[in-house]
């Protein structure tokens, strides 16, 4: 069953876009910069969006870098995934940190993150004195292989 969520959204400047998805099938919405950034290398760089979101009740939003300007500038978001809470309503800003030793220059109107919009229910933690046994159980970090 497919399901469209309405989401308010607020476009802060002339140059803000809403954010996209590039193809149906794709589940994060690209996001777009403002303005132009240099992105230093070893720094960060808080990259404005333009846009304010209001998401409803029980849905998060994660910010996450986009594939390809990680794989091919070493450019990612340094608190990846970054969380929006339903509550948050300023713009979205996010930070961006270069891995290289060269300069990134970030265009106006430029994809450099995606959004991805999850729906969430409250949790209840009931403490117990033992966990099920199961063929990870305890093995560790990276005990998958």
């Amino acid at each position: 069953m497919n399901k469209n969520i309405d989401i308010n959204i607020v476009l802060l400047n002339n140059d803000a876009k809403i954010p996209q998805k590039q193809h149906d099938s794709d589940i994060g919405y690209d996001i777009y910069s403002v303005k132009n950034y240099n992105i230093t290398p070893k720094k960060v760089t808080k990259v404005k969006t333009g846009v304010s979101i209001e998401l409803p009740e029980k849905y998060g939003g994660f910010i996450l870098p986009r594939s390809g300007l990680a794989s091919n500038h070493s450019i990612t978001s340094i608190n990846s995934p970054g969380l929006v809470d339903p509550g948050y309503t300023g713009e979205l800003v996010i930070p961006l940190f270069n891995h290289s030793d060269e300069n990134y220059k970030l265009d106006k109107g430029e994809r450099f993150a995606q959004l991805v919009i999850i729906n969430v229910e409250n949790i209840t933690f009931n403490t117990v004195t033992q966990l099920k046994k199961t063929e990870r159980s305890n093995k560790g970090f990276g005990s998958t292989g």
